[in-house]
């Protein structure tokens, strides 16, 4: 049966790409490629225990995607959620939320467009009996 592999990209509009698009770069430290976008490989991904991508729907009411009006999160996995952070506060980025869990270390922050991003630092998950 044929199915779906994973995500194959995140593509939204922006008043400003080049100018968001550096920000990601600045603050973040996502590598732009030449052409200007990002390539994520999923080698990295699969090489930090406990990281996964989730696809999930949340209801029309959820408030979890606040302050941002947007009907979307991005959901960035990352390695070290204290470095990640720091170059936020470089950057006068604030931290809406900051919080720890069984899944691992979540904080939240805004972009320039308003877009609501989850950092997240995954903890090693036991392994399925």
């Amino acid at each position: 049966m044929a199915k779906v592999l994973g995500i194959g990209g995140l593509f939204f509009k922006a008043k400003d790409p080049k100018a968001l698009l550096g920000w990601y770069r600045d603050v973040l430290g996502i590598e732009l490629t030449p052409w200007g976008g990002v390539k994520f490989v999923p080698q990295e991904l699969a090489a930090q225990p406990g990281a996964a991508t989730v696809f999930a729907a949340f209801a029309e009411s959820s408030d979890y995607f606040a302050p941002s009006e947007k009907a979307f999160m991005v959901n960035f996995a990352v390695d070290d959620l204290d470095g990640i952070l720091a170059r936020c506060r470089e950057h006068a980025v604030a931290v809406l939320k900051q919080t720890d869990d069984p899944f691992g270390r979540f904080a939240h922050i805004l972009d320039p467009e308003g877009n609501k991003i989850e950092l997240w630092q995954p903890l090693p998950r036991p392994p399925a009996a």
